[in-house]
């Protein structure tokens, strides 16, 4: 890898000839540039008089004055000054200004350190990225070595460009410099890497590789994992991070709860509220409000609030984030109520305040609230409707069943609607039976997106509900023709501090057969009860026995019935579909509920579906 490395790490500069050729820009005349004539105790006085200057520049006018003293006293080319008066200018972001003043074309630049190039770059690597590269490049060319602090910076300017070739040149350039096993430096290497696609694999190498592991090495690759949707991965590196006996940081419980929020993990979740309490962790705002936002999307919307109630400081993020978590999980009237509490707080919503305020109305049906707040937005607020806002709208109304409403209110939108609003109003034509109307517009679709599966996926459902097997087949080929696949639903769960994972069908679990067998059981107590298997959403030209065998396998039940096996009796069940759930199994998991006697919480792509006592929270309406 090093051998690669060092290769690229000679294509760095042309990368960046051009671009550094383009800092020589006209710049403040330095009239009085005398380099370093004169006596050295008038040199030093000078100096220190322009420090002095520098340390007392708060605003713009004043380091302008500061330029002009340092001018005048001829130490234009001092490096020691010139590093404070970049770090000054950066500090009141006028990096512009320092960089066209310390690499004016007149400007001596041999006479500079690494210590001057190191602030520029730092300065630059927040926003400017390429221009801190830049600099990098030509502090190579003007002969200064690099230091141990100088590839931090260069790395984080990579990492927000997120060009992984770019990162491996540079990585080739600190293997050549010595500086690979710097933790620092190892450190932001694995942050570059996570931050460019197709990079998490040599993130990994590189924290396997390091000898040394602190708190900000764990964070950073647990960041890397988080940041690529690769949130099992995040809490497996945090349970070793455990082992190890490396204590986490604040940064490391936002990672960690964000993953927990992706997966669902409740338990580990709760275990990082418990230690935040335990160690005596700060709950900064940003702590408290992933918390929130954790327990929220993990199914306990209740802790979210009792969290959000104990909150000393609150955020419009506080607030958005208690407004989303009732309104995925059904509480539409609270999460109405909440938002007016917010108004009358003083607090202005702003445009994603609104997007989870409109859900809340359409996961609860209240159609002429959603359409009030959606008027109020722009009449009371200002706030001009995004598609986003349209499309909650548009979902609010085929949730209600207005699919017609829908459509005049989409054919009247200021915007062009997106993929998205089509895919609302197609699997409402289909659940609403106004099937041709879906055919229509899922064909339209098509056209516009010929490369979208779902858009295929969503035909050839349609086809199936209409029994023509011989349309939904030459969808199909068309799919395999043009290398697509459906998306397969999967579903998790967390037990005793585990996460297991479940497909269709499944059979890799060590104890699957203990799992089909309690499945066999749970259809033949659900069946006593009064269930009947729905199977018109399976997809085969298949007789109506094997339909019920294909519902029968799915991932949500093969996560249920495994979950009976390994809890006691009475425990809440909670798992996370990664599609949305289908009628068979809302139905059947509502008679597992009360044969069972056991609340099942189901996260599904859409919203939270509590089960309870033969009853869902959603009121069948999702």
């Amino acid at each position: 890898m090093q051998s690669s490395l060092a290769t690229k790490a000679g294509k760095l500069a042309r990368r960046f000839t051009t671009l550094s050729a383009s800092l020589a820009a006209p710049s403040p005349r330095r009239r009085g540039r005398i380099g370093g004539g004169g006596p050295v105790a008038n040199k030093r006085a000078a100096e220190q008089s322009c420090l002095a200057c520098l340390r007392l520049c708060d605003a713009v006018p004043k380091l302008a004055q500061a330029h002009t003293h340092i001018i005048k006293s001829g130490l234009g080319n001092n490096p020691l000054v010139l590093t404070k008066f970049a770090s000054a200018s950066a500090e009141l972001g006028a990096v512009d200004f320092a960089c066209s003043f310390v690499f004016a074309p007149d400007a001596d630049a041999r006479l500079y350190d690494a210590f001057l190039y190191n602030t520029v770059i730092r300065a630059c690597a927040q926003s400017q990225r390429r221009k801190a590269l830049a600099f990098y490049d030509l502090m190579l060319r003007s002969g200064i070595s690099p230091n141990k602090f100088t590839y931090p910076f260069v790395l984080k300017a990579c990492a927000g460009i997120g060009d992984l070739s770019l990162g491996q040149s540079v990585h080739g350039s600190v293997v050549k410099f010595g500086f690979d096993e710097d933790v620092h430096v190892q450190n932001t290497m694995v942050h570059m890497y996570s931050c460019c696609g197709g990079g998490i694999e040599f993130a990994r190498k590189v924290f396997d590789g390091m000898t040394k592991l602190d708190s900000v090495s764990w964070s950073a690759m647990i960041g890397g994992y988080v940041r690529f949707g690769e949130s099992g991965d995040a809490v497996a590196l945090f349970r070793k991070m455990q082992i190890a006996g490396v204590k986490p940081d604040e940064i490391t419980m936002l990672l960690v709860l964000s993953a927990c929020a992706d997966l669902g993990a409740l338990e580990l979740g709760r275990w990082v509220e418990s230690y935040v309490a335990r160690e005596n962790v700060r709950k900064t705002v940003e702590l408290c409000n992933a918390l929130v936002d954790m327990f929220a999307k993990c199914g306990d919307v209740d802790s979210a609030l009792r969290l959000f109630r104990s909150m000393s400081n609150k955020t419009i993020v506080s607030w958005t984030s208690v407004v989303g978590g009732l309104a995925v999980h059904g509480r539409g009237v609270e999460a109405v109520s909440l938002f007016d509490e917010m108004i009358a707080a003083g607090v202005v919503p702003d445009d994603v305040a609104f997007i989870g305020l409109l859900s809340a109305c359409s996961h609860s049906g209240l159609v002429e609230k959603g359409r009030d707040y959606f008027n109020l937005m722009t009449k009371r607020f200002g706030i001009e409707p995004k598609i986003e806002h349209y499309g909650c709208l548009v979902d609010l109304l085929c949730r209600a069943g207005l699919i017609r409403k829908a459509i005049e209110f989409v054919e009247e939108m200021p915007l062009e609607p997106n993929p998205v609003i089509w895919r609302t109003l197609i699997n409402a034509c289909r659940a609403r039976g106004e099937l041709k109307l879906g055919e229509d517009i899922t064909k339209r679709l098509i056209g516009k997106e010929p490369m979208h599966e779902s858009n295929y996926v969503l035909l050839s459902n349609i086809y199936a509900k209409m029994s023509h097997w011989e349309k939904k087949t030459k969808i199909r080929e068309v799919m395999d023709t043009k290398g697509m696949r459906k998306i397969p639903g999967s579903t998790l769960i967390e037990l005793e501090n585990e996460i297991y994972e479940f497909v269709a069908g499944d059979k890799s679990h060590d104890q699957y057969k203990e799992i089909y067998e309690m499945l066999d059981e749970m259809g033949r107590e659900i069946k006593k009860a009064g269930y009947l298997p729905s199977t018109s959403e399976v997809l085969l030209d298949i007789n109506e026995e094997d339909k019920e065998d294909a519902v029968n396998r799915h991932s949500e039940k093969l996560a249920i019935a495994f979950a009976l096996l390994r809890t006691p009796p009475g425990t809440s069940i909670r798992i996370v579909k990664n599609l949305r759930v289908c009628e068979d199994c809302h139905s059947a998991t509502k008679f597992i509920s009360k044969i069972y006697d056991r609340e099942i919480v189901v996260r599904d792509r859409n919203r939270f579906h509590h089960f309870k006592d033969g009853l869902c929270s959603c009121g069948d309406f999702w």
